[in-house]
């Protein structure tokens, strides 16, 4: 079933400086993958609306852990690239949004997910982008599936959990923590999620108003549960996409050193680094839409 909706603008902070876009129109519709019935928005507006097709690949973003999925982490950010190009954003399993039979998630049934998508959207290669736990899953598609892949881009990501004693012990807190003090998970999330610069910017008011975007729901500490056994050193090499991989050298969450040991390990990529905290399409939404938009329109 396809339903069309007006978007509405989305997000746990506003940045002051950034543009807002003309709002898009948004599609919602589902695919059967496996167990999964996965829910998926295509958003286009001005060139891309309908008679108006762009030339340009379609850009889909996969977002990070938690089950709010794609209208936490992009609901604001999605439009900012729909003048130039159709956007799909997909909700993962874990996501409140798609249904599936609860079952332990793995980075490969996420890429599956990924390309089910790519391919009922009409199986044309895509710019891939993947922010966080997306980003290893993005790399895993276009190792897997490099005929679907036309650009890949990878913001804030990892390779590997085991053997990286800071990820691992976060990833556990926050098992922890989402098990018994919720609240405090929430605020965990949001410390190593954002710059002491923009908790301070946004002040207390704001800080608490970012607290309940990420809560320890069942389909979230799945995510988590994945992120702990993140490994996708051996499928690096098998990708053949022009890829960027984006650092934030403020990140507290996936600390900037994860992104610069995954860039080289993807011979051939181009590195980025933006001075923000993990979340930055939050933080630096500007710089971060210029640096993916320079990238792909090369």
């Amino acid at each position: 079933m396809t339903i069309t909706t007006t978007a509405t603008a989305t997000a746990t902070a506003t940045p002051a400086t950034s543009v807002v876009p003309a709002v898009p129109t948004v599609t919602a519709r589902t695919v059967a993958v496996g167990a999964a019935r996965v829910h998926y928005d295509v958003h286009a507006s001005g060139n891309t609306s309908a008679g108006h097709a762009s030339a340009a690949p379609a850009l889909l973003l996969v977002h990070g852990t938690g089950s709010g999925g794609a209208v936490i982490n992009w609901g604001r950010t999605a439009p900012r690239f729909t003048s130039s190009r159709t956007v799909i954003t997909p909700d993962l399993s874990g996501a409140d949004r798609t249904v599936d039979d609860g079952g332990e998630l793995t980075v490969e049934g996420l890429a599956a997910q990924v390309i089910g998508v790519v391919e009922d959207a009409g199986g044309a290669p895509v710019d891939l982008l993947g922010f966080s736990m997306g980003a290893p899953v993005a790399a895993a598609v276009a190792a897997l599936r490099p005929d679907l892949v036309h650009r890949l881009v990878l913001v804030a990501g990892w390779a590997h959990t085991e053997g990286d004693e800071y990820l691992r012990n976060l990833f556990t807190l926050w098992e922890r923590l989402g098990e018994h003090d919720p609240a405090g998970f929430g605020r965990s999330v949001t410390m190593t999620g954002f710059s002491r610069g923009f908790l301070n910017g946004v002040g207390r008011e704001g800080v608490e108003a970012l607290i309940p975007n990420m809560p320890p729901t069942p389909g979230t500490l799945r995510h988590v549960a994945l992120d702990l056994g993140v490994d996708i050193r051996a499928l690096l090499p098998r990708i053949t996409a022009p890829v960027l991989v984006v650092g934030c050298t403020r990140d507290a969450t996936v600390p900037v050193e994860n992104s610069r040991e995954l860039a080289a390990a993807i011979g051939g990529s181009a590195y980025a680094e933006i001075d923000a905290g993990h979340v930055v399409f939050f933080e630096k939404e500007d710089e971060f839409v210029r640096t993916v938009t320079d990238f792909l329109d090369v």
